[in-house]
């Protein structure tokens, strides 16, 4: 079999309503919308959600929150991930998007203090946990601040 031999499968797939083709096609003069009212006219129809003027849903329902506009999105990496790379390597956001750690930097950089770090590394993020700066000198690296 090839790739223009493919077909779906009988019975799996019908042809289309060809509408407004005339009367012997059975959809044809008003197209399967009927005579009158609001849906046989274009442009016709409703909004969704709309309840023919009673009270929407969307609208009944309390509402609860909000959604803070000024939350900073940060780009998390934890310690033990670090671990990848070799002694006395420089560790930027960008060599992180590379090795795929973090797949953008959203507002920020922030590394994190779970796991263990084995290698002694510089690794320049724009915020740090206070346990990853602490397990980052303990291991003989530097934590610095972008």
């Amino acid at each position: 079999m090839k790739l223009h031999e493919l077909r779906p499968a009988d019975g799996s797939t019908k042809n289309p309503k060809r509408k407004g083709r005339g009367s012997a096609s059975g959809q044809g003069k008003t197209g399967g919308r009927g005579s009158n009212g609001q849906n046989s006219r274009s442009g016709g129809g409703t909004r969704p959600g709309f309840e023919g003027g009673q009270m929407p849903l969307y609208r009944r329902i309390p509402k609860r929150g909000f959604t803070n506009i000024f939350k900073k999105h940060w780009a998390v990496v934890n310690i033990e991930d670090l671990n990848m790379f070799e002694n006395e390597t420089v560790i930027t956001p960008e060599l992180l998007i590379e090795t795929g750690l973090i797949k953008k930097v959203l507002d920020g950089v922030k590394v994190l203090g779970d796991g263990n770090l084995e290698k002694k590394v510089t690794i320049q993020a724009h915020k740090f946990s206070k346990s990853a700066v602490g397990k980052i000198e303990s291991a003989g690296g530097k934590a610095e601040v972008i």
